[in-house]
C-alpha cells in the first residue's frame, strides 16, 4: 500500500519542480516510479549522469557554502552535503529564480544536480546500478547488499529532505546511512568479545543499578554502559517489563532488549566499550515483541492495533 500524501510536501514539490515537467506527465509521475527500468548500459546515458554530478560539484559551492574538496565523491561526502542544506540556505534558493524558463527556484537545479551525484556515489562506492528514466534527476539506483537487494529514489530522498517536515534535522545523511551504508557495512571486520556466546538470563529488575551489576556478572566484556548510554534518571523512565539479551553476530555485540508499557519495544547494541546505538519500535503491551535472528538479518515482531508487523534490518543496526 503506498504511503498517503504529504499535502504540505506535494505542494513543496509542485511549487518548486512542477514547471520542469511537461504538461500532462505529471499524473503519469507515480506510475514512472513505480515501473522498474532494466539496468542501464547506454554509454551516452551514463556519461550524461557523470556530467550532471560533475557540474553538481561546481556549482554546490557557490550556492550552499561547501568546499570544493567536501564533494569528493565518497560516503562521508554526503554527511558533509547534509549538514550544509539548512533551512535558511533553503528558503535563501527557493527565492531566487533561474535565468532561463521556465525560471524555477534555484532550489531546484542544486536538488536534480545533487540527487545524480548522491546517485553516483552509491554507484562508485557501493557497486550500485544506474536503473535510468526520463528526466534523468529522476533516475534511481539498484544496490545489492549484505541483507538484501533494493531500488533507492534519490531523488525523492532530496524532496522529502528539503521539506518543511524534514529540513532542521540533517535527513539526507539518515537516509543514506540508514539506506546504504549501514545494509553494506562489513560486520564481519568487528572484533569478537564473547567466543562461544555465552547465554545471559532474563533480567526482571530493570533499575538502572541491576543492569550494571547484571552486566559485570553475565557479560564482563563489555567494560561499562558507556557516556552515550541513558542517564539512570533517563532509563527509569522506560519502566521496562524486563530486559533480555542476546549475542549478535557470533559474540561481536550484544544486544540488550525489553518492552516498555504504552510505548513498545526498545533496542540498544552495546560493543566491548558500551552503548553504540539503540532503536525503538511503538507495540502494543501484549503479546510483547520477540527478535529474531537468521544469518546477517535481525527480525523484530511487533504487535500494533492486534497487527503483528516485521522490521528487519542488520543485526548490526541501522
Amino acid at each position: 500500500m503506498a504511503d498517503p500524501i504529504d499535502p504540505s510536501l506535494e505542494s513543496f514539490f509542485e511549487a518548486v519542480f512542477g514547471p520542469l515537467y511537461p504538461a500532462g506527465y505529471r499524473a503519469e509521475l507515480a506510475a514512472l516510479r513505480a515501473d522498474r527500468p532494466e539496468p542501464c548500459t547506454h554509454a551516452g546515458t551514463l556519461a550524461r549522469l557523470d556530467e550532471i554530478a560533475e557540474t553538481f560539484k561546481r556549482m554546490a559551492p557557490a550556492l550552499i557554502g561547501i568546499s570544493d574538496t567536501s564533494l569528493d565523491d565518497t560516503d562521508a561526502s554526503i554527511h558533509r552535503l547534509a549538514i550544509v542544506l539548512t533551512r535558511d540556505r533553503r528558503d535563501a534558493l527557493m527565492a531566487e529564480r533561474t535565468r532561463e524558463p521556465p525560471h524555477v527556484p534555484l532550489l531546484a537545479m542544486l536538488a536534480i544536480h545533487g540527487s545524480v551525484y548522491v546517485a553516483r556515489c552509491i554507484v562508485r562506492q557501493h557497486d550500485g546500478v544506474w536503473l535510468a528514466r526520463r528526466p534523468l534527476w529522476e533516475s534511481s539506483v539498484w544496490l545489492r547488499t549484505r541483507i538484501g537487494e533494493c531500488e533507492l529514489p534519490v531523488f525523492q530522498w532530496w524532496i522529502k529532505s528539503l521539506s518543511d517536515a524534514e529540513i532542521d534535522r540533517a535527513p539526507l545523511a539518515d537516509r543514506y546511512r540508514t539506506h546504504v551504508e549501514m545494509p553494506c557495512f562489513d560486520a564481519s571486520g568487528l572484533p569478537i568479545i564473547a567466543p562461544g556466546q555465552p547465554e545471559i538470563p532474563r533480567l526482571q529488575d530493570t533499575r538502572h543499578e541491576s543492569l550494571v551489576a547484571h552486566l559485570k556478572r553475565w557479560a564482563p566484556q563489555i567494560e561499562s554502559l558507556g557516556p552515550d548510554f541513558p542517564t539512570p534518571d533517563r532509563f527509569v523512565q522506560y519502566s521496562f517489563m524486563w530486559l533480555d539479551f542476546v549475542w549478535l553476530g557470533e559474540g561481536r555485540m550484544l544486544l540488550m532488549h525489553g518492552p516498555s508499557p504504552r510505548q513498545g519495544a526498545h533496542l540498544f547494541w552495546l560493543d566491548a566499550t558500551g552503548f553504540v546505538k539503540s532503536a525503538f519500535y511503538p507495540a502494543d503491551d501484549f503479546p510483547t515483541h520477540r527478535i529474531r535472528i537468521e544469518d546477517e538479518t535481525l527480525r523484530v515482531i511487533v504487535s500494533v492495533d492486534d497487527q503483528v508487523r516485521f522490521h528487519d534490518l542488520p543485526w548490526w543496526g541501522l
